[in-house]
């Protein structure tokens, strides 16, 4: 009996890190109670596992990833988890990653023996399943191992528009520890993997025209972010269309498939050109629109797959040559339609940098799939201005139905914004919102992004704007003065945003925080950025690809664009006590400061939420940035909370400290340091400009300038509270150092994540959930705070939006509980008949940017028999036959079944020749059409004839499919049903 404890003592002492308390719980009754059976040891650990079975809460910190898992091959160790669903079943292998194979078996065998088997759980915006792995192990395995049928997972095959699951994999079902996250993609009904776009070439083909490019373009599956394409912008020196293939988020260089599309391309060109270049493209849900030097492509939908290679139509815009194309850009407002409802559709647009002519209708185009007709997308109002403004940007914002234009008038060096309401999904002359004007000072605009599945939108260039009200209001997010932001990357998942400038700088910030941070620089000269679906950050250039990763969820992954910069400035700091824990920092601006280089001395909004630490000790996090005109030499300021105090100047470091100190105002903001001339060792140094004077209850004083040995010049921070003709005895008055004349004694950097976020309603970050009419839901969340010492403060830690405020009616209510822990409960509800969905927005505003979660978006979509079905149950049972013949008549010779009159539409109120609707029952297109003295439905006949034939109503899954396709029946004379 006692070899066994020993045998288990061996395996404890094997067990990871962060499980060292449960090794000394388990060790400590090895020692007592060596006679027993191992599984009491092991029921102990199990006690201990469970006080962690609370829910998921986000931004706790790094966690070890401990389960590597495959669906093909064998799992490899530190690898992202990327699963993929064929036709048959999914079969996964994961094991326990420790330091080596005798190890691992000896963690599944102590697992195994407490009952303990990793859980599977794989999550979508709509759907969420649990699976549990084989509890039983066979001999000499390493892994768990699991099999689920497919139709477990999905019953669809079809190929169409998919949204990638996450997986989840822990330990066990509701314990948080070792949980390790992936993906898991539907290979077969991902739409783009179905098709080859061109001939497909080795690595080595493609090496051969790197030296050529010139830049790279990437686009991603709006539902399936692992799936993306990157494309090659070429010189002169090569002419074609190359791109590559990704399903696994551009982790590895060599699993890209390489495509070349040039004979695709030129099959559509009546003769042969010279400089054939991709210049952009978008990867919609169920497209791919591939803007080229030679012309726009829009491909063949990607649902309906075939054996030959995907072709393609050219959109032709008359007058635009190869000149145009090469400056041209697509833009568009990515949203997934995995469930699709029939007011969802996809938009793209198109603009040129060009001035329009009295023959082009407009240099900015755009159209809904399936992309067959391009429409000018410039506003009627503009025709015959003698300037009139260019689109820099067109989108059409799906939740409030609007066109969303970015103007420049580069005549008069304005940029504005315009909203336009979109009829028949044309833009027209009635605006949604009055005009924004932005101010002078966004000089430069480049363009306007919407972040994906979300109303965020951002106006980008030498500044950033942010709008949460679709257009009709901006907010100034970040100022670049001489620089100019370039591009833009999002992640859906993690929310993180990146930018990135033609200085090659990378900035960061989460959708919709009023707040960013620098993150970096890019020295390569050609690359792109592209997030995956997991929020993963790659770099791409021309034969590698690099990843980072979110900091706060994968923190041991490098950082792609070297160590986190320091975001201070070149200038002194006068730091002010105003409480013992409050102090506010003044930046000096010295009087000579050429006018165009003071910004360069001034806090700004990248400071907020940052922390300043000192060069010997103490760090403050700054809490609000004030911008100011008085006092003079400092224009600009911040307030923050001391966290560690800061180190003070020494005697040996500055001699002034051993005498008093006179003070002595001689102008307005300017004031005379004088010390004890009977103290001949206290000298001013030139090594003390730049310090500061600091007196408790008096304002401070910022040295700068040496008079002599015993007299300096200094600013006061708060002239109204400084002493005058007032003499300080030494160790009353003390110096601090945050000066840059000797190098800079000071830095700011990003403040780690003070708060937890957690979310009751679904283990996703990103749902959808679908309201009928007259019904709510709620949803809640809650903020923890995990920073020590915290002041309490009884506001809100959250921020609620609402996309379309007009679609549901949204209450929240809010409460602080005893733990100081915010909490939030949300109430969508569906008062009006109106069809749409809009996205909310969960922000916590003073959660750091390190947070891997600051923002939840979940979209509701709101309509009619969602979550209803119409079901008629006839009096009498109804023979089949009966229902094929349409007669079936009562003890009385009254028929039950009334057959419609062919193409029949019900009469409104308005009369019978006006129909209640625009549908038709019973539709035959060969036959008359009877009360079609309806305008509207003149055009619309033939098209909507053919929906009612190839579209019938939902209802006709209550009867057999052998019945009559396209006829509608009365039951009872009450109700009426579509039948296939």
């Amino acid at each position: 009996m006692k070899s066994k404890p020993r045998r288990l003592w061996h395996l404890l002492l094997r067990l990871p890190k962060d499980m060292g308390f449960y090794r000394g719980m388990v060790t400590s009754r090895v020692k007592k109670m060596t006679m027993e059976l191992p599984l009491i040891y092991v029921s102990i650990l199990l006690l201990n596992i469970f006080e962690f079975s609370s829910g998921i809460v986000y931004n706790k910190g790094d966690t070890e990833k401990r389960f590597a898992c495959a669906s093909k091959g064998f799992p490899q160790e530190n690898e992202i988890i990327k699963l993929y669903l064929f036709s048959k079943n999914l079969q996964i292998q994961c094991f326990f990653q420790t330091e080596n194979e005798l190890a691992s078996k000896g963690m599944l065998s102590v697992f195994t023996s407490g009952g303990l088997a990793p859980s599977l759980e794989i999550i979508n915006s709509t759907y969420y399943g649990i699976f549990h792995f084989n509890l039983t192990l066979f001999s000499d395995r390493i892994s768990w191992l699991i099999d689920i049928p497919r139709e477990n997972i999905t019953q669809n095959t079809n190929v169409a528009a998919v949204e990638q699951w996450l997986v989840r994999i822990t330990l066990h079902h509701g314990l948080n520890i070792y949980a390790t996250e992936g993906t898991l993609l539907d290979f077969i009904r991902e739409p783009i993997l179905q098709w080859t776009p061109g001939n497909v070439i080795s690595e080595r083909e493609i090496s051969n025209i790197y030296p050529h490019v010139v830049d790279l373009k990437a686009t991603k599956c709006p539902c399936a972010n692992d799936v993306a394409l990157l494309g090659f912008i070429v010189d002169s020196g090569v002419k074609g269309v190359y791109i590559g293939i990704t399903f696994s988020g551009f982790w590895h260089y060599h699993g890209t498939t390489w495509i070349n599309m040039t004979e695709t391309i030129y099959s559509h060109l009546k003769e042969e050109y010279e400089g054939l270049s991709v210049v952009d493209m978008v990867l919609t849900n169920h497209f791919l629109v591939l803007l080229t030097s030679l012309g726009l492509f829009v491909s063949e939908d990607l649902r309906y797959p075939s054996d030959h290679h995907l072709s393609f139509s050219r959109a032709d815009f008359c007058g635009f040559e190869r000149v145009d194309y090469v400056k041209g850009k697509l833009w568009y407002n990515e949203r997934c339609f995995a469930n699709r409802e029939k007011f969802e559709a996809d938009y793209v647009a198109v603009t040129f940098e060009r001035n329009r002519t009295l023959s082009e209708s407009s240099s900015c185009f755009y159209s809904k799939e399936p992309f067959l007709e391009w429409l000018p997308c410039l506003l009627h109002i503009f025709k015959g201005m003698k300037s009139p403004p260019s689109v820099i940007t067109f989108l059409v914002d799906q939740e409030h139905h609007t066109g969303v234009y970015l103007f420049y008038n580069r005549a008069q060096k304005t940029v504005t914004a315009s909203v336009s309401i979109l009829k028949n999904d044309e833009p027209s002359l009635q605006p949604k919102f009055p005009i924004f004007r932005f101010p002078s000072s966004f000089s430069s605009p480049v363009g306007m992004v919407f972040h994906p599945r979300s109303h965020f939108l951002y106006a980008y260039g030498n500044q950033i704007w942010l709008s949460v009200d679709g257009g009709n209001t901006f907010e100034l997010i970040a100022d670049f003065h001489d620089d100019v932001i370039s591009k833009t990357f999002h992640s859906f998942y993690t929310s993180d945003i990146t930018f990135v400038s033609k200085r090659g700088k990378v900035y960061s910030t989460k959708a919709g925080v009023g707040r960013y941070a620098a993150a970096g620089s890019v020295n390569d000269r050609i690359f792109t950025l592209c997030y995956d679906h997991l929020g993963f950050l790659h770099k791409l250039t021309p034969g590698h690809f690099e990843a980072s990763g979110p900091p706060a969820a994968f923190g041991h992954l490098r950082s792609l664009f070297g160590q986190p910069p320091d975001m201070g400035f070149e200038t002194a700091l006068a730091p002010q006590h105003t409480t013992l824990d409050e102090i506010i920092f003044f930046a000096y601006v010295p009087e000579n400061e050429p006018q165009e280089t003071i910004y360069s001395k001034k806090f700004t909004n990248i400071h907020y939420g940052k922390v300043i630490h000192s060069g010997k000790t103490g760090r403050a996090h700054i809490r609000k940035v004030l911008q100011h005109t008085t006092p003079k030499g400092f224009l600009s300021s911040v307030i923050a909370e001391m966290k560690e105090p800061f180190g003070l100047e020494e005697v040996n470091e500055s001699s002034c400290l051993s005498s008093s100190l006179l003070i002595s105002k001689t102008g307005n903001f300017a004031y005379k340091l004088t010390l004890d001339s009977q103290v001949a060792q206290a000298l001013f140094e030139n090594t003390d400009i730049e310090k500061t004077v600091v007196i408790p209850g008096y304002s401070s004083f910022l040295i700068t300038r040496i008079l002599d040995n015993k007299n300096a010049v200094a600013l006061a921070t708060m002239p109204e509270r400084a002493p005058n003709n007032m003499t300080f005895l030494k160790s009353t008055w003390f110096l601090y150092n945050f000066g840059q004349r000797n190098g800079r004694t000071w830095k700011i950097y990003s403040k780690p994540c003070n708060y937890w976020f957690q979310y009751d309603d679904s283990p996703s970050l990103n749902i959808v959930k679908y309201i009928d009419l007259g019904n709510s839901h709620v949803l809640k969340a809650k903020v923890i705070r995990n920073s020590k010492g915290f002041r309490k403060l009884e506001i809100p830690l959250l921020t609620v939006f609402v996309g379309n405020p007009n679609l549901l009616e949204v209450t929240a209510e809010v409460t602080f509980d005893d733990t100081d822990s915010y909490l939030i409960n949300i109430s969508a509800a569906s008062k009006a008949l109106r069809q749409g969905s809009t996205s909310l927005a969960f922000i916590m505003w003073p959660a750091s940017t390190e947070c891997f979660v600051t923002t939840m978006v979940p979209i509701l979509k709101s309509s009619c028999g969602y979550l209803r079905s119409m079901h008629h149950i006839p009096s009498k049972l109804i023979p089949v036959e009966d229902w094929i013949s349409g007669v079936h008549k009562d003890n009385q010779g009254f028929n039950l079944i009334k057959t419609l009159p062919i193409n029949y539409r019900p009469p409104s109120n308005m009369g019978i020749a006006v129909p209640l609707t625009d549908n038709f029952y019973h539709a035959d297109p060969s036959k008359p059409i009877p009360r079609n003295l309806f305008h509207k439905s003149k055009p619309l006949l033939l098209q909507l004839l053919l929906d009612t034939v190839l579209e019938p109503r939902s209802l006709n899954r209550l009867f057999p499919l052998t019945l009559p396709r396209s006829h509608l029946y009365f039951i009872d004379g009450v109700t009426a049903f579509f039948l296939k």
